[in-house]
């Protein structure tokens, strides 16, 4: 049984460590660094508890907590200047267990060459032979049934991968009929099964395991891995509705923390920090943070009229996201298949709430077929569109930093050999606008952009903590973002004319972006309005060199201060082709361990 911390005590005691945020990477951290008996731990996590609610732990219900204000902090883009000034919405976890609560449960792995590139970028020991040694420790994978994979042809023998670790990891129950043909027109299409897809080369198809618990069949993420299990130790202290608002600090010949001030309950209170002060707050909110606290670009601090304690100009830069959109197709007359549409009709998901007890039915779902691959594969217009974007960085190259410089070395390498297209099947209706027509079944397969070039900006827009930061992700600034992305989109409507998936669906023609939207300008004009984030967003306190742009060092540790690190998502400094959920984890893994003196 939980007890959370009461704020009347909190106030009154000095923590050795005190971690802002209780998301994925903010409970692990403090469950590893509170394995020390002596060392004092509180977590500041400014949602409440949410345990055991069926709404997060039942599987299959993607989407389903995005703008609700209980599970999500409904962030919204400022009017994106590339994309007919469209504000996107990007959601976040509110709650403890973060977005790790509310995401869509899918545990892949980036490229070896992809991790290893932070190293090449200046940060000694940040590899991928480290990376995956930590996500190793935390997996707790289970292989599903031999009856189940021979009967879909499928063979997880062979992965490389954690058994013994607390988070969950097994796959989806149920793959669907439609989801196997597309799986299958992958490869008559020429991308090939992925050699090693949770240990090194994820390039080709898969299906990837789910953050599910198979004996329950519920969700496993940062609260029932790494907080339930070690609620019970007297030095781990976790304070609910504690919205962080600034570090307090010391100057001297660098900057020390000494607390941090949160509100809670419509009143302002300071806690006392005697080691270190952890910012796990996310790459959307850690920047904020720290420009809260006079650490940050000089003319931002100076426009909020925020005394400057630290200058330090990389602080909400070279901020990077991924973006997805979807393409449904209705299936066709005479595939019996269950899919999530029917968890729409209120009888319908009633029944199948009534079948999850029994590990089957629709909530036994999931997204889990994958393929990343190269724009080459999919598009006989990828040289030139790559060239395009050669050509205009090679024109530009002078206005770029030296840290934009690096990452750009490296984007060019990639061009020709990774991995930046990722496709994704969705056994249910999930896409935009069109809605669906209530009693059909669909298949929605969503595509997604992971190399991005376009770069971004996360800044505070007031000294209030209570309003959001400025999240400009400059969506499609670079071109070559929006045409690998138009390219997608015709090699989806290319399977749909393909066999086998051609004879699952009742037509080739598409319910979004529907048959209006033929051409490249109107499948861009579609992409600019309809599109959306992947909500993977990182770089905004990038780890590099600080006279390239870094604001923390390879020990995650913020240039010019002594005692504040940052444990998330935002010290990322180039993205990769993956989903984020296992970066967070190596992360705070890694985090731990070098406050512990081990790395």
């Amino acid at each position: 049984m939980s007890t959370f911390a009461e704020v009347e005590k909190i106030i009154s005691q000095t923590f050795d460590i005190v971690i802002i945020g209780g998301g994925t990477a903010g409970l692990c951290l403090a469950s590893r660094l509170s394995e020390d008996p002596k060392t004092s731990v509180l977590v500041l996590e400014a949602g409440q508890a949410n345990l055991d609610d069926p709404a997060i732990l039942i599987p299959a219900q993607y989407a389903a907590h995005l703008g609700q204000k209980a599970y999500d902090w409904n962030f919204t883009t400022t009017p994106q200047q590339y994309s007919n000034q469209t504000q996107f919405p990007w959601s976040r976890g509110k709650g403890l267990g973060g977005s790790s609560g509310i995401n869509f449960l899918c545990w892949t792995k980036p490229p070896q060459e992809e991790i290893d590139d932070w190293e090449r970028l200046g940060n000694p020991g940040w590899n991928w032979e480290r990376y995956q040694k930590y996500l190793l420790q935390i997996e707790g994978y289970t292989s599903p049934s031999p009856k189940s994979t021979a009967a879909h042809g499928l063979n997880f023998d062979d992965w490389k991968i954690g058994k013994d670790g607390p988070l969950k990891l097994s796959h989806p129950a149920t793959i669907t009929l439609p989801e196997l043909k597309a799986y299958q027109t992958w490869f008559n299409l020429g991308i090939p099964k992925a050699p090693a897809p949770v240990s090194g080369n994820p390039k080709g198809a898969y299906f990837t395991p789910k953050t599910i618990d198979s004996t329950t069949f519920t969700r496993s993420y940062s609260a029932t891995a790494f907080y339930l299990p070690n609620a019970h130790r007297p030095n781990l202290h976790v304070l609910l509705a504690a919205n962080a608002s600034r570090i307090i600090t010391t100057p001297g010949s660098e900057l020390r923390a000494t607390g941090v001030e949160f509100f809670h309950s419509g009143r302002t209170y300071t806690v006392n920090a005697n080691k270190e002060v952890i910012l796990c707050a996310g790459a959307l909110k850690s920047p904020q943070l720290l420009e809260l606290s006079g650490i940050g670009r000089k003319n931002v601090l100076d426009s909020l009229h925020i005394p400057v304690q630290l200058e330090l100009p990389g602080v909400g830069e070279n901020v990077q996201e991924h973006m997805f959109g979807g393409v449904t197709f209705e299936l066709a007359e005479g595939v019996d298949d269950v899919t999530m549409d029917i968890l729409r009709d209120p009888a319908g998901r009633a029944e199948h709430l009534k079948l999850h007890e029994k590990g089957e039915g629709a909530f036994t779902l999931g997204i889990t077929g994958f393929a990343f691959t190269s724009l080459a594969s999919i598009s006989d217009r990828a040289q030139s569109i790559y060239e395009a974007a050669r050509e205009k960085i090679k024109a530009n190259w002078n206005s770029y930093s030296p840290g934009l410089q690096d990452q750009y070395k490296i984007q060019l390498e990639r061009l020709e050999n990774a991995s930046p297209c990722e496709i994704i099947l969705v056994p249910g209706f999930l896409s935009f606008p069109n809605p669906p027509a209530p009693g059909k079944k669909y298949i929605t397969i969503l595509f997604a952009l992971n190399h991005n070039f376009s770069r971004g900006t996360i800044h505070a827009t007031s000294s209030n903590p209570e309003v959001d930061p400025a999240l400009d992700p400059h969506y499609f600034e670079e071109d070559v973002d929006l045409q690998t992305f138009v390219e997608l989109v015709k090699f989806i409507r290319k399977m749909a004319q393909t066999a086998p998936f051609s004879e699952a669906i009742a037509s080739p023609v598409d319910l979004n972006p529907g048959p209006s939207v033929s051409s490249d300008e109107q499948i861009g004009e579609f992409l600019k309005k309809y599109s959306g984030t992947t909500f993977h967003t990182i770089g905004s306190l990038s780890m590099l060199p600080r006279e390239k742009g870094g604001v923390v060092d390879n020990r995650l540790k913020v240039y010019g201060t002594s005692n504040i690190r940052v444990a998330d998502l935002s010290v990322v400094p180039l993205h990769f082709a993956a989903h984020t959920m296992t970066t967070a984890y190596s992360i705070a893994e890694q985090a731990a361990d070098i406050i512990k003196g081990k790395i």
